[in-house]
Parts: C-alpha cells; structure tokens; sequence
C-alpha cells in the first residue's frame, strides 16, 4: 500500500502512438492521483508528428510479438467500445488477403502528373460484367472485393477475417489518446529532450529544449519512460534502436471502395524501356472514401534530429501511385491527397520491441515496434502504466521483451 501511495513524478519521452497510449493508461490507472502525482508528456514537434501520424493503422491477431498482441487487439476493442472509436478514429473490423496479380491496367493519367489528377480518357474494363465476376470467383476472391482488375488477378489468399482484422486511423487515434490522458491531468509539453539527469544510479530530471526556441528547461522525474520510436537512440545511447524510411500516399477512390487491407504482389508489365519487375505495396481502404497506399522500405537518407524534418521522395510518392493503379481502376482514376514520409524504429539486434525497466532505476522504455506500433500501443502503455504504478507487468508476460536483456 505504501509503493501505490508514493508521489510519482512520470516524465514521457515521445509523443507517438507509444507515448501517447502510455500517457493514456497512466492518468486512467486506480493509483493515479492527480492531486499527488505529475505526468507530463514531452513532445518535440507534434502529436503523432512521425510514423504514428503517416501509418497504415493495421490491427490484427496474427501480428507479433505474440506475447502482447492478444492483449493490445483487446485493448483496441474497448477503447473503441469506451470512447467512440468507429466515428472518433476510424476504428471497423476489415477484411484482410494476399493478391497475386498482373499490373494490367494503363496508365490514364501523364508521367509528369505528380498531383493525382490527370487527362478525363480512361477505359473501363468492365471488370463487373458477369465475365468478369467468373474470374474473380474462379482465383477466391471474395464477392465484395469487386475494386482489383479481374483480367489480373492470378491468386488470393485470405490472412485475416473482420474477427481477426481490423483497423484505425493512427493520425486520429494518436491524438485522442493524447487528448483523453490531458483530459485527467496529464501535461503536454513541446521541446526536445537534451539530456537525462542521474543520481546513484536512478533518474532525477529531464532537461529539454523548448520547441522554437534555445532556452533550456528542466523537468524533475522518478520515472522517465522513453517512446521516441526511432529518435530513441539520440535521447539515450545504449538503446539499440535504428531508424528505417517508408513512404505512402493516400488516395481518394474514384467511387467508395470495400473494407479490404490487400498485401499485393504485382508484376508489372515490362515496356516503356523498362524492365518487368515484381513489386508488393500495401494498400488499406479506410472509411470516408480514403485509401492509404505505401511500398518499401530505404535507408538512403539518414534519420533527421526531428520529425517535421524529415524527406519526402516525391518519386518514390509516384511509384506506389502508379504501382497500386496498374491493379485497380478506382484507384487509378482517383485522387491523391497526400504523399508523404516518416521512419520506422526497429530494433537493430534483432527482436523486439522493448518493453519495461532498464538497467537505470526508473527509466523505463517503450520502443522499437517496427511497423506494428499502432497495433501494439495500447498494450505497450497498458503495461508501462502497470509496471509504475504496480510495481511489475501485470496484463501479460513480457520476459522476452525486457530492455536489460539487450544491454540496455
């Protein structure tokens, strides 16, 4: 009774999907007192100013580490259920299935269009003729997943069921969690964190740099947790975390679209004095006629010293556009609305994330959730709440995941 009595000073590092969910679960805790107890959340630029903000915001059952993703999947169900989550942040079950096609359709708008709007001269392919349908039927696809070019389509296979699968927006979802832990009493702050203070061996204060400015600031703490994602590693040397660029672009359909999240494998027609290649963007029907669309990985431009800095390829843009139109006329003739770009953290010795206490006493860590931070953020802030206010993890064993084990 004494430990849960004890005046806690919480000090968030990041203010993405971890961060944001760990502000969260730590003001809704039993043993948050906000009379006694101070958490603030230190945030460099924005909100969900990174990959939290840019993400496909996929949720599902058969993602990983399987040790925390039964209980975060839950988790996503009850905030959604708790706080309005359909209309709020996007939250539905989808469905959820790997395509095998030929990239068969023509271009129908100019190389030079960057802008997703182009020449008014497409062809329908009239993929929902009855004929059409036939092919569709004979290679498994499902009846409602009427969007993909049927005279493409070599093979599909279904990954997940709206029991298994489901999605949110990360943009909205991010800054609600932000949103509804200020709402009981934590404190957003805006700067950079510069420094973490020690004394015999336990964390003693935050020191950062106010947003905009070069003035100095100090925050005491007893407990600093760190979700910077990929900026992790800048704030605290030893996390082995490093840092992966991804693009996407997000498009309005030409006509609304169904509740589908397609893993794609596309072999592109050769012509055009290039060669035929296979490429594999994801692409994600999102409610409100919106569908976000992004491709591969590249390391080519090291991680900036913030968020808002980073480089956007409008090339690489481009290619997932062009990509995902050669499978589907809705997307083709549809609109881009954003092009866009932000870095993944990964945990550079294999494994991960980590989760829990490292070898400084209160300086705990959340990070390195590879592409599945959105899915596992709110058992991430779930636990980090539990091991600071309970003393240990409570909702789910995470032996496997602990930060000391990596060195840190």
């Amino acid at each position: 009774m004494a430990a849960e009595q004890q005046k806690r000073n919480v000090v968030i590092i990041g203010g993405g999907i971890i961060g944001s969910t760990t502000a969260y679960y730590l003001s809704h805790h039993p043993n948050f007192n906000k009379q006694r107890d101070t958490i603030t959340l230190l945030e460099a630029t924005k909100i969900a100013g990174g990959a939290s903000g840019k993400a496909g915001g996929l949720l599902a059952l058969w993602a990983y580490p399987t040790c925390i993703v039964p209980l975060s999947y839950k988790l996503h169900q009850e905030l959604a259920e708790k706080h309005g989550g359909a209309e709020r942040w996007g939250y539905r079950a989808v469905h959820c299935g790997q395509v095998d096609m030929y990239g068969v359709l023509a271009k129908s708008k100019g190389e030079e269009d960057v802008n997703g709007k182009g020449k008014d001269d497409s062809v329908s392919l009239q993929k929902r003729t009855q004929k059409a349908i036939g092919l569709l039927r004979a290679t498994g696809v499902p009846k409602d997943l009427n969007w993909v070019a049927a005279d493409g389509m070599k093979a599909y296979e279904e990954m997940g069921t709206p029991l298994t699968t489901a999605q949110v927006h990360p943009y909205h979802f991010t800054t609600s969690m932000a949103s509804l832990a200020e709402e009981k009493g934590v404190k957003v702050v805006y700067g950079s964190a510069t420094n973490i203070e020690q004394e015999n061996g336990a964390v003693k204060a935050v020191t950062y740099k106010a947003k905009d400015s070069t003035e100095e600031h100090k925050i005491d703490a007893d407990t600093i947790i760190l979700t910077a994602g990929p900026w992790t590693k800048t704030i605290w040397k030893p996390a082995p975390i490093s840092a992966l660029r991804a693009h996407s672009v997000t498009i309005r359909p030409s006509r609304p679209v169904s509740a589908y999240v397609l893993f794609t494998s596309i072999d592109l027609p050769r012509g055009n004095n290039k060669r035929g290649e296979t490429v594999t963007p994801e692409i994600y029907a999102r409610p409100n006629n919106e569908v976000y669309a992004c491709g591969e990985g590249d390391t080519l431009i090291p991680l900036p010293t913030s968020s808002d800095l980073v480089q956007c390829d409008e090339f690489r843009c481009q290619e997932i556009f062009d990509h995902v139109s050669s499978v589907s006329e809705e997307l083709r003739d549809g609109e881009v609305t954003a092009r866009q770009a932000c870095y993944l953290p990964n945990v550079s010795k294999g494994g991960g994330p980590l989760v829990g206490q490292t070898n400084v006493k209160g300086l705990l860590m959340g990070a390195g959730h590879t592409c599945w931070g959105i899915q596992n953020g709110p058992a991430t802030g779930k636990l980090l709440s539990e091991i600071v206010f309970e003393g240990g993890a409570r909702s789910a064993d995470i032996g496997s995941l602990d930060p000391r084990k990596f060195g840190v």
